[in-house]
């Protein structure tokens, strides 16, 4: 089984080829770039180094949300072109279970945290059973001080990793239970989407019922919302 794997839901892109047997070429980029300008050039660069054969592929697999509404959205349009032109699947993966992945299989909380804005991080929380990833809080827009306040409650310590991690930083190092991932481990890989998608193929999708998920409204649609609120008020 082959897979290509996305993920640009965050500052970094990153795209991964793999096989039953490990990961073949993986290629991130955390460079101020538009995704629609490397994620595509990420792919080609994999297929041309390995000579992949592209006709061989079984699914794509992307992460489905939450993150940026943009780099959401090109991820989504690319995973959807490869699918349709293939007549393969895609296989969806959530955005945090992905970063969580990062740090495979250890006896602490890991509490990956994506910065949303607004004074707000997407947020989940996790723990490996035996190999397995469970999600002890779900996905969520959070506020930081919500997150460290269910971190403190934990009898264990917390990993925290995620492009949040240096915005928050500060808030971060002054509690000993709390353990600041590596840089390595905070950025998007999609070397961990790809090792995931192999568990969720019974999750896989048509290319034309995949929809990443945002967990809230966009800046644009909060703006109209405003908007239409002071016409209504005058």
């Amino acid at each position: 089984m082959k897979i290509i794997a996305i993920d640009s839901s965050g500052l970094a892109v990153s795209a991964a080829l793999a096989d039953e047997n490990g990961i073949i070429a993986e290629y991130c980029l955390n460079f101020k770039i538009t995704h629609s300008q490397t994620l595509m050039p990420a792919i080609d660069n994999i297929i041309s180094v390995t000579n992949f054969d592209i006709n061989t592929l079984d699914y794509v697999a992307v992460t489905s949300g939450p993150g940026s509404f943009t780099g959401l959205r090109i991820g989504a349009a690319t995973a959807k072109g490869i699918a349709h032109g293939l007549g393969i699947k895609i296989i969806p993966v959530p955005t945090l279970e992905a970063l969580a992945y990062n740090v495979f299989e250890n006896n602490n909380i890991i509490c990956p945290i994506m910065d949303a804005k607004r004074s707000q991080v997407y947020n989940a929380f996790y723990k490996f059973n035996n190999g397995e990833l469970i999600e002890i809080y779900e996905q969520k827009a959070r506020s930081m001080d919500e997150v460290i306040q269910k971190a403190c409650d934990f009898d264990c310590k917390v990993i925290f990793l995620g492009d949040g991690v240096n915005v928050y930083k500060e808030k971060l190092v002054c509690n000993d239970k709390f353990i600041l991932a590596s840089q390595n481990c905070c950025i998007q890989r999609a070397s961990s989407v790809a090792a995931i998608a192999f568990k969720y193929t019974q999750k896989a999708v048509n290319c034309n019922d995949f929809a990443p998920f945002y967990l809230r409204k966009s800046q644009a649609e909060r703006e109209r919302e405003e908007r239409l609120g002071e016409f209504k008020n005058d």
